[in-house]
């Protein structure tokens, strides 16, 4: 995705001048940071790549040489459908206009991720201790006691955990990995878990679903992931 004349730097330079940014405790408002933080996902609701962005945190640094924008302090972004959450978000532009997104938890919080789906009233929704989004392969990395969810409206229709979750936006495709970093008290020996709700069949009323769509599929295979 190319970066739109707006430049998040003339809009620090303008938050500067006002005092904003040398509060750190006073909470930075971003609006419009279309030329950095592009977190569109294929096959999620299309239109959300032409929406602004809109950015809470209570401190903002960015770096114009490096093209990156740290945001760190009940960071909150959102773009059309797209709902991130985090308690420090790191987003890079490199030449070729690709962008990366890197999102933090906190102790009391993980990461959150959240898009609709194109064409359906459906939703993925994902936690982990670090979520990645890489624009150039186009998928979102969860990491670290990490749960993937789809909801068919407001109805959980499949959830899947592990301690690494890659979730291919073009293929729609997801791979989960387990071990022992996935062990918990409820989960001792760190197995993937996994609920998948069947797809209603034509004609049968979606019981407790209210739409059908194509499911998730798995894929035993991670490819195109990372930086």
């Amino acid at each position: 995705m190319k970066s739109p004349a707006c430049s998040p730097f003339l809009l620090h330079l303008a938050a500067a001048r006002l005092g904003w940014v040398s509060r750190v405790h006073r909470e930075v408002l971003v609006v419009g940071l279309l030329a950095l933080v592009g977190l569109s996902v294929a096959h999620a609701e299309r239109t959300d790549r032409d929406k602004p962005m809109n950015a809470e945190a209570d401190a903002l640094r960015y770096d114009d040489g490096k093209q990156i924008s740290v945001f760190t302090g009940n960071v909150v972004i959102t773009k059309g459908t797209i709902v991130i959450r985090g308690d420090r978000v790191e987003v890079r532009q490199d030449a070729q206009g690709n962008q990366f997104g890197q999102v933090l938890g906190s102790p009391s919080a993980q990461a959150f991720f959240r898009q609709k789906r194109d064409g359906v009233d459906e939703y993925i929704e994902g936690v982990a201790d670090r979520i990645d989004y890489n624009g150039q392969a186009d998928n979102v990395r969860f990491q670290g006691r990490a749960v993937l969810r789809r909801y068919r409206g407001s109805t959980l229709s499949d959830e899947t955990a592990g301690s690494l979750i890659v979730y291919d936006n073009l293929a729609e495709t997801f791979s989960v990995d387990g071990g022992t970093a996935n062990r918990t008290a409820a989960n001792p020996s760190g197995r993937v878990r996994a609920m998948l709700t069947p797809t209603p069949k034509d004609g049968a009323a979606p019981v407790p679903v209210p739409s059908a769509a194509p499911a998730l599929r798995s894929s035993p295979r991670m490819e195109g992931v990372g930086r």
